[in-house]
């Protein structure tokens, strides 16, 4: 099964180094096979016969044991991503968009308790999509974006680290690796 690996938090401003190329190479020692990687943010993929919460335990051993620093994570499997992809509202697949994000659910996340704090982030520029390993953010304009919910709030909430972020185009490759087999 194809699985989608997600890093929250490294290559940021020089701090929390994991060169992408040292990490594929661990995962297909570690018995993953055919590990990919999408630019240098964490965001890898990778193929296994184990079950999701076996390789999720290999993969937080390994980190553990590697990295001097926390190294949170989400894994998620082809299909339940490509389940998600096909769930967005198409006025979050509007390309125009000045702004488009997923916020990753990390496994620590409470979601009911993010929605409800976030529910009311929605306006005539910014709206939201909650989904099942992610909401899903755009902002249609470029103008209002540094007044916006979003802006002023993401940073300093208190669910900010249960959340690993990409971008619109991010996303859209993250489900083309994940249909490479």
């Amino acid at each position: 099964m194809r699985y989608v690996l997600l890093l929250r938090g490294i290559n940021v401003g020089g701090k929390n180094k994991v060169v992408m190329a040292d990490l594929k190479a661990d995962l297909a020692e570690l018995g993953f096979q055919n590990p990919v990687s999408y630019i240098n943010s964490g965001n890898l993929v990778f193929d296994s016969e184990n079950r999701e919460a076996k390789i999720a335990e290999t993969l937080t051993d390994y980190f553990r044991s590697t990295y001097d620093f926390p190294l949170p994570f989400i894994l998620i499997s082809a299909a339940t991503l490509r389940k998600e992809a096909a769930q967005v509202p198409d006025w979050w697949r509007d390309e125009t968009a000045y702004r488009r994000d997923v916020l990753f659910y990390l496994p620590e996340a409470k979601k009911d308790e993010i929605e409800a704090a976030t529910a009311d982030w929605a306006t005539d520029t910014e709206r939201l999509h909650f989904g099942h390993t992610a909401f899903f953010y755009s902002n249609t304009n470029q103008a209002d974006y540094l007044k916006s919910n979003y802006h002023k709030k993401l940073l300093k909430a208190s669910f900010y680290k249960q959340l690993t972020i990409r971008n619109g185009k991010t996303f859209q490759k993250l489900i083309e690796l994940a249909d490479e087999a």
